[in-house]
């Protein structure tokens, strides 16, 4: 474990935040910019879930490449490279004139994407005890909901404003200004290199072995079956609320402001609760709470605009507050000396059924002659099954024999984040 100052070591988890901030906004802007997207390409909805699920597929794919080498690399030099790669792929998706390069580029982005995610959650596990790992989840979460305030509106407006493209060339200087923030604040980690590295004949087999470890498979599949509950019902909000209810592009961006808002305070405040009560525990509740906003949402009447800002703060909260505790048990199943390789397996499932969610929500929608958007309420019903049988499974998912040991007694689910891992490691 290595030691940082505390005013270190909150520098740290804030400049990961953002760090965090800007791909999930880079993925996050692309829902609110639905129409602008359908329209500018003329696409019709399972088209444009398409787009959301070719950077999802091609994040989790490079996820799982990933756990073939994320622990052989110092983690701040690899950060700083796949950063910066991250940037670039902003760039072509800004500069994409048809369909076909904007998805490529989104492929693009969704590589890099899925890497960095795993590199920024080990970094966690390396730098912050295993006591307060739960609200280091909960802080490193914050970036959704800076993404929902700041990130996620002002490219909504960029993009009523200047076109489509805006946002992500705003996304480029954003991730220009953290590159070189993070030179600065993130220190050289090396500790997990003076373990034996495997040659390459041993990745692929421990690979296979690591995914297919009894624990981490039950872990695997309750990550799946909650991106695909999420992604169901998220990308298609904006699209439905501008072709079935009237809201104007400009409109969107205080509703994501509104939720984000929301989950900025309770973020946190979730991850205290499950260091306290146990993630299980409180993951089952906040599911089970999110159905009734799912339902609302996905069957949605004609209500005042106002009243929809209030609501959509109360849906994006309970969606947001059902991930933090999964995330904070999920790192607790990998024993140390595998967390790294197991997060970016992790990171790839994660990716891989959010795509698939996207995908099979595009499917069973559809456009009516007169342009609304319908389907929904079948989406809705889809979503809460999913979520509901994940409500079941979680309680097959069980934390390594060592981070129970480390868990405070307070807890009955400790809740740590990653630690570098030797995927050669046997569990």
């Amino acid at each position: 474990m290595y030691s940082l100052t505390p005013r270190h070591e909150r520098r740290l988890l804030w400049l990961l935040a953002l760090t965090q901030f800007t791909i999930i906004m880079d993925f996050m802007v692309m829902m609110p910019l639905g129409p602008q997207v359908m329209s500018a390409f003329h696409i019709a909805p399972a088209a444009f879930a398409t787009a959301v699920s070719a950077y999802s597929w091609c994040s989790g794919l490079s996820g799982l490449f990933a756990a073939t080498y994320i622990d052989r690399f110092d983690r701040r030099r690899l950060l700083l490279t796949i950063y910066a790669l991250f940037a670039l792929s902003n760039l072509a998706c800004a500069l994409a004139s048809s369909f076909a390069l904007l998805l490529v580029a989104r492929a693009f982005a969704g590589i890099t994407g899925g890497v960095l995610g795993s590199v920024i959650m080990a970094i966690v596990g390396d730098v912050i005890p295993v006591q307060r790992r739960g609200a280091a989840t909960g802080t490193i979460m914050t970036a959704f909901s800076l993404a929902a305030i700041a990130g996620v509106p002002a490219g909504v407006l960029l993009g009523a404003q200047f076109g489509w493209a805006a946002p992500f060339f705003l996304l480029v200087a954003l991730s220009l200004l953290v590159w070189g923030a993070g030179a600065q604040l993130v220190p050289s980690l090396r500790e997990h290199l003076q373990r034996r590295q495997p040659p390459l004949a041993e990745v692929l087999p421990e690979l296979w072995r690591l995914l297919t470890n009894p624990r981490h498979m039950n872990a695997f599949a309750l990550t799946f079956m909650m991106m695909i509950a999420h992604m169901l019902v998220i990308p298609f909000i904006a699209p439905m609320l501008v072709a079935n209810h009237g809201v104007a592009p400009k409109q969107l961006s205080w509703l994501y402001m509104a939720g984000g808002a929301g989950t900025f305070f309770t973020s946190r405040l979730v991850g205290r609760f499950a260091d306290r009560f146990g993630s299980q525990r409180v993951f089952r509740c906040a599911v089970l709470l999110s159905f009734v906003p799912v339902l609302f949402v996905t069957h949605l009447p004609a209500i005042p605009y106002f009243a929809l800002l209030l609501f959509f703060l109360c849906f994006i909260v309970t969606m947001n507050g059902r991930m933090v505790p999964m995330q904070a048990l999920l790192t607790t199943v990998p024993e140390p000396t595998r967390r790294g390789a197991f997060l970016s397996a992790n990171s790839a499932l994660q990716a891989l059924g959010t795509g698939c969610g996207a995908w099979l929500g595009g499917l069973m929608l559809g456009t009516s002659a007169d342009g609304r958007i319908v389907g929904f309420g079948t989406v809705g019903w889809v979503a809460v099954a999913v979520a509901f049988a994940a409500v079941l499974w979680v309680s097959r998912v069980k934390a390594a024999p060592r981070e129970a040991a480390m868990a405070t007694p307070a807890s009955a689910a400790p809740n740590p984040n990653g630690i570098g891992a030797n995927i050669a490691g046997k569990t």
